[in-house]
């Protein structure tokens, strides 16, 4: 039993051999071709495809690939960014966004608003065993204005905003899309930076006196009377948007014209502590539909539901009272006062604030 026991495990025993990791390294480049001018648009959101001849192992097995970028002076030992290419490393070519592009110029020292150039190469490898192509080629990269790595969060701080100097009360923005802001806020006479972080450790942007946003921990000038603004900041391409909140209206649109003005309480809200309400008669009953107006110096913005036509609030759920910007139509994109709202007053909030949708509260007084 003992030499038949002896026989079966030897009869098991696997063929064992050596692994071959031997491989070519890439010898081709095809596109982009060396010296390729290329001008950054990453707002159009296309991409760029760099391809290559493959290799292949000394065994036939699988190579994967990695694409690699460098400063012109550099050898790749450490590249100033890399990635696997398309299909999990498996496929001869890599698809890199032009907003990646933009953060590898970025990394390769191109100031924003500036050209420069960088270089790529290949790597192959089969398990622990790489090679670097023998080869690489050179791009020149003109980077628009703007951040290649774009703020998650966005606060404004100075003596100028609602919350002063002290940075632990800095003003949230909302953010709207990735890299853009956008704040209802205050300012008064003094000075302002933008942060990404409320705790004196973020990175600092001011507004330049062309309007364009810059990377240091300048500051932007505010003189004059204190008034409301709509403030935008888009980070993709450093460039920012004002518009004055000279007041906001309750337009009752039986009536076509505004019942009411609210004013500003700070912290993107406005109020109208008692407005009077009168449904208007018409032979089929009484109406009840309101909408916003926002009085800019640019002209009126409508502001109501993102429903044409509306239905009674009661029991609706919270988007029913969300704002958003909507038709000058007399009749549409209205919101419908609560029946207890006919022949009494009203107080009425709106809200344009950062931590959630903006949206208008009334309640009968």
């Amino acid at each position: 039993m003992a030499i038949a026991a002896v026989l079966a495990f030897a009869s098991c025993k696997k063929d064992v051999r050596p692994l071959n990791l031997d491989l070519d390294p890439v010898n081709t480049l095809n596109t982009p071709t060396d010296g390729t001018d290329i001008k950054l648009q990453p707002a159009t959101g296309a991409s760029l495809v760099f391809k290559w001849n493959a290799t292949k192992a000394a065994d036939g097995d699988l190579v994967l690939y990695e694409i690699v970028f460098d400063k012109v002076g550099g050898n790749f030992s450490k590249p100033v960014y890399k990635t696997v290419s398309d299909g999990s490393g498996v496929q001869a070519q890599a698809t890199i966004t032009q907003k990646d592009m933009n953060k590898i110029a970025s990394l390769a020292g191109i100031a924003s608003s500036s050209s420069g150039q960088v270089k790529w190469a290949v790597i192959a490898s089969k398990a622990t065993n790489t090679k670097l192509s023998t080869t690489s080629r050179t791009l020149t990269i003109e980077r628009p204005a703007g951040f290649a790595v774009l703020p998650a969060a966005l606060y404004l701080t100075g003596t100028a905003t609602e919350g002063g100097a002290d940075v632990s009360k800095a003003i949230p923005l909302k953010k709207t899309s990735d890299g853009v802001f956008e704040v209802y806020t205050s300012l008064q006479a003094g000075s302002y930076q933008l942060t990404d972080k409320p705790d004196g450790t973020g990175t600092k942007y001011y507004v330049d006196a062309n309007g364009v946003i810059q990377l240091g921990n300048s500051a932007t000038t505010v003189s004059g009377a204190a008034k409301v603004y709509r403030l935008g900041f888009d980070m993709n391409v450093a460039t920012t948007s004002s518009t004055e909140i000279q007041s906001i209206g309750l337009y009752m649109s039986a009536y076509n014209t505004e019942i009411g003005t609210l004013d500003y309480k700070g912290n993107g809200t406005w109020e109208a502590a008692s407005i009077p309400v009168v449904f208007y008669q018409f032979s089929w009953g009484r109406d009840e539909r309101y909408k916003y107006i926002v009085h800019t110096p640019a002209g009126l913005e409508y502001w109501g539901s993102e429903h044409a036509d509306n239905v009674p609030p009661a029991g609706q759920p919270a988007d029913y009272f969300y704002l958003l910007p909507v038709t000058n139509d007399q009749w549409s994109n209205t919101y419908k006062f609560d029946p207890s709202a006919d022949n009494h007053n009203v107080k009425v909030d709106v809200y344009f604030k950062a931590d959630g949708p903006y949206t208008q509260v009334v309640t009968t007084l």
